[in-house]
């Protein structure tokens, strides 16, 4: 359900992220999440109603808007944007492992195993356009005191 609800209001990030950016790459990751994470919500929504489990409400779709007229202040910038994803993403694929270890019919471990397998395939594409473009943040190095360097 965690899960259901975590896929749907992504899509909102997506949304947002296309009425803020001018970038053709990220344009183009932004709509490929957009797409794989509806094509999901579906799969899970359908296996949910199957099994008579109540579906969560969820935000409405965002209006098209065009990015130049946003104000600096208030819109994503690229980097802010792709981090923004990137962390949505990463908390997807951590819910579904933990559901996976607590899951005990095959069905629901076949489904989740299918949608890990797309967010990460998404997540290691988002991350190469990331990099790129050099926008993940790096924590600094850690050394042990004592250590040279430190």
């Amino acid at each position: 359900m965690v899960l259901l609800t975590m896929l749907e209001e992504g899509i909102s990030v997506y949304q947002i992220g296309l009425n803020t950016t001018n970038d053709d790459d990220l344009i183009h990751a932004l709509k490929n999440g957009e797409q794989s994470s509806k094509a999901i919500s579906n799969q899970l929504r359908t296996f949910f109603k199957k099994e008579g489990i109540p579906l969560p409400d969820t935000s409405e779709e965002k209006p098209k808007s065009d990015p130049n007229s946003i104000p600096l202040g208030v819109k994503y910038t690229d980097e802010e944007l792709a981090n923004l994803v990137s962390v949505k993403v990463a908390a997807q694929i951590t819910l579904i492992g933990q559901a996976l270890a607590m899951s005990v019919r095959s069905d629901s471990c076949e489904l989740l195993l299918q949608i890990q397998y797309e967010l990460l395939k998404y997540g290691s594409s988002f991350k190469t356009l990331m990099r790129r473009n050099g926008w993940i943040k790096v924590p600094p190095y850690y050394y042990t005191p004592g250590a040279p360097g430190s």
